[in-house]
């Protein structure tokens, strides 16, 4: 298949994970996460946030959020997030499964992102026992929409999250994009911020499959293990979920691959914005491009073999860039743009 626009989960493995994998199949190691390669990468992820933390590695992103919320909440609480928020659309009900009925409350903000005063409206609107006890806020970096959040903002809404005894989840599944984004460390937008709990995206990020759930709660964390082993999240061979998280870890893979997709989609952005019939309907901050294009376009486009969603967010055309996308990937598509309208004119 040709390079698409449609996901970067589209991307195969990046070099790093693989050379990784290779590494660690190598005759016979521990199962269940007792082996080297799952106590290194951990070790890694508390020397890149620099501090001490809980980690689990969990097959999918869905897993992640689910059972980090489930750990923070019992089944009579509420969950805040955004209206557009993956745990909200895409997660089929996942969050309210695992946490054995905590309700989701949803949220409006701006380009895709939760502010104070939507927080400490949804916290204040009700106090009594008929109504669920607000007890977690969930927030996605980068957004759904492909916004990012400023440490400032995080820092308002964790104080909002404290005055009423809050805790904070992070959906980061383009979490390395955000931090690419804004070229500031991971602790900045965690742990400086307030987090809880980081559900670190790999998938979308160069590994072929596996997320890492870090707890910055180490209360929190307590049991988490026997979480995943019921959702059937506990990998036996461990190893290679975590080998591919040290290939992206040592040496900075994670940042420069992310950073790599985020050039991309500012050149998309660029050239699209250059088209007066083209709308850009949200910031580009990260890897994502949301675009309002013609019927016709997007038809054109999509004859011409072009993938890539319109149902997520508000309508419109998403255009998401990877890890490994070419620089000629983004020219061929804004060339077919341009001659779908002229054929439009």
């Amino acid at each position: 298949m040709r390079q698409q626009l449609a996901s970067d989960n589209y991307a195969g493995l990046c070099p790093e994970a693989l050379a990784a994998l290779e590494q660690a199949n190598q005759g016979h190691a521990p199962s269940y996460g007792q082996d080297r390669w799952t106590a290194e990468a951990c070790d890694q992820f508390r020397a890149l946030f620099e501090t001490p933390c809980e980690v689990f590695f969990v097959f999918n992103g869905t897993a992640a959020n689910a059972l980090a919320l489930a750990s923070l909440c019992q089944s009579y609480h509420s969950i805040i997030c955004h209206r557009h928020a993956h745990v909200e659309t895409d997660e089929c009900g996942a969050p309210e499964f695992f946490s054995h009925g905590a309700k989701l409350l949803l949220a409006d903000g701006r380009d895709g992102k939760l502010d104070p005063a939507s927080v400490e409206e949804i916290v204040t609107r009700r106090g009594d026992i008929h109504y669920p006890k607000p007890r977690v806020v969930s927030l996605t970096q980068a957004t759904e929409l492909g916004t990012v959040y400023t440490p400032a903002e995080l820092q308002g809404i964790h104080q909002v999250a404290r005055r009423h005894d809050l805790k904070l989840h992070l959906d980061g599944a383009r979490f390395a994009n955000a931090v690419a984004a804004l070229g500031l460390p991971p602790r900045a937008l965690t742990v400086e911020c307030g987090m809880d709990v980081l559900c670190f995206g790999g998938s979308k990020n160069g590994l072929a499959v596996g997320e890492a759930v870090l707890f910055f709660d180490l209360a929190a964390a307590e049991e988490f293990a026997y979480r995943c082993k019921q959702a059937g999240q506990l990998a036996s061979k461990m190893r290679f979920l975590a080998a591919q998280w040290l290939g992206l870890l040592k040496d900075g893979a994670w940042l420069r691959h992310a950073a790599h997709a985020n050039h991309c989609a500012a050149l998309l952005e660029e050239a699209l914005r250059a088209l007066p019939e083209v709308e850009l309907m949200f910031p580009r901050q990260a890897n994502a491009v949301f675009a309002r294009l013609p019927e016709a376009v997007i038809a054109a486009l999509r004859q011409r073999g072009w993938l890539f969603y319109t149902f997520i967010g508000v309508g419109g055309a998403r255009l998401m860039c990877a890890w490994d996308t070419e620089e000629t990937t983004v020219r061929a598509f804004v060339a077919d743009v341009k001659a779908a309208l002229r054929a439009t004119r």
